[in-house]
């Protein structure tokens, strides 16, 4: 197996059309199995943090055949919920801020957050880190739903030690050029996913499957009053376990890399896959 790296559609050097249905889970999808394909491999282990763990998760119910194994970093498999995601979140914080909601209007959070890319950047690696205190990591939603994203989020005054300057300047330099509008459709696209999908009410993941996370990964809690790392492999028929690294927050792979890649080697040696990538 060969290692490929790979930018979600609106991140880095990754196109970035402007129409919200360019970001839907459907296209996404599609563009990784092309990706495989044109590799010239038949299968590829699939690994994905953040919004691409529910990407690597439905790229191998929607091209099973592409997909050898699927590993999920700090968001497990959720199945298609009874109501669209956008209806759920907002009665689920009607009366507080909550991010995707304030996402949900185009081009507000664009503004906030291209003001001073960089500062925007620092505060919101740290805030939902480990290294963040427990106040500070809960002063992402402790503010009226009239909120803004960057509103009491602590500027740090000094960065991690998992988060170097040339690593905040080379984030920075490519959401300077790229702007952030497209990683905030992907958010903006969720109902639309709900439309176009309701197989996934129901879908399983079938391929040998594993989820790793931090526990004080702000994702645990999302849904008030759930801890949603309380059964990640519920919707896999052949979950190889989960892994939780102690203390560490949302950027597992960047905050407990050896952590990280010790999880993947084990679950990767545990099955003999196919030809991939």
């Amino acid at each position: 197996y060969r290692a490929v790296a790979v930018d979600v559609r609106g991140y880095g050097g990754s196109d970035k059309p402007e129409p919200v249905a360019a970001y839907s889970m459907r296209e996404i999808t599609a563009d990784i199995a092309g990706l495989v394909e044109a590799l010239g491999e038949g299968q590829a282990i699939l690994v994905g943090h953040d919004w691409g763990a529910p990407i690597v998760w439905n790229t191998s119910i929607l091209h099973p055949h592409r997909v050898a194994a699927v590993a999920g970093l700090s968001v497990p498999f959720f199945r298609r919920g009874e109501v669209p995601p956008l209806d759920a979140w907002e009665l689920a914080y009607k009366d507080r801020f909550f991010y995707m909601n304030y996402f949900q209007a185009e081009g507000v959070a664009e503004a906030e957050l291209e003001a001073d890319v960089r500062r925007s950047l620092r505060l919101l690696y740290y805030a939902a880190s480990g290294d963040a205190t427990l106040e500070e990591a809960q002063a992402w939603g402790n503010k009226p739903a009239n909120g803004r994203m960057l509103d009491g989020l602590t500027d740090p005054a000094e960065l991690p030690d998992w988060l170097s300057e040339e690593d905040l300047d080379y984030f920075t330099k490519e959401f300077e050029a790229g702007g952030f509008r497209g990683p905030l459709n992907r958010y903006r696209a969720q109902n639309l996913d709900w439309e176009q999908l309701p197989e996934l009410a129901t879908a399983t993941i079938d391929q040998p499957s594993c989820f790793i996370a931090g526990s004080r990964d702000l994702v645990r809690y999302l849904v008030p009053g759930m801890d949603l790392f309380m059964a990640p492999g519920a919707f896999c028929t052949d979950f190889r376990g989960s892994t939780l690294i102690e203390g560490e927050g949302h950027w597992v792979q960047q905050e407990a890399p050896e952590a990280v890649n010790e999880a993947l080697l084990t679950f990767v040696r545990g099955f003999q896959p196919q030809k991939g990538v």
